[in-house]
């Protein structure tokens, strides 16, 4: 099944936002068709009831389910910021933790380097997730990774 890249994107990024569950989609393996739902936000897309049917739809999974939590910024930090890593790794167990870190990276001025990590990360976790799952990236790759 082939998926438009910037739509895949736009919806990994929906369904990534709040906690996993909070906002779901489905990519129809018979259309392409991606279908967006939410708990929080009322009439996005006609949820099918069978959503759940793998041989149908295939879920788009949260950021978390791709390891691009916790583990990301640790491997960013240990890369770019060796000297803050055990600061940072205490500062991921407690709440309000990703605050914390996004204002030392405004100390380190190292904020745009941290987006960039991010996004070249979440690039390839999202076309490795496609590989696994046989989609097919249509149009408007970026990277070509």
């Amino acid at each position: 099944m082939r998926v438009n890249w910037n739509d895949l994107q736009n919806t990994f990024e929906f369904v990534s936002l709040g906690q996993p569950g909070e906002h779901e989609a489905v990519l129809c393996r018979e259309s392409g068709q991606l279908l967006w739902h939410s708990e929080l936000v009322d009439d996005l897309d006609e949820w099918p009831d069978d959503a759940d049917d793998e041989e149908k739809y295939v879920s788009i999974p949260h950021r978390k389910e791709l390891d691009l939590g916790k583990q990301l910024v640790l491997d960013f930090v240990e890369e770019s910021l060796p000297d803050d890593f055990e600061d940072v790794r205490r500062m991921f167990k407690h709440k309000g933790a990703y605050g914390r870190f996004k204002d030392l990276l405004q100390q380190r001025n190292a904020l745009d380097r941290w987006y960039a990590f991010e996004t070249k990360a979440t690039e390839k976790a999202l076309r490795e997730w496609c590989d696994v799952n046989d989609v097919v990236i249509d149009d408007g790759a970026t990277s070509g990774t």
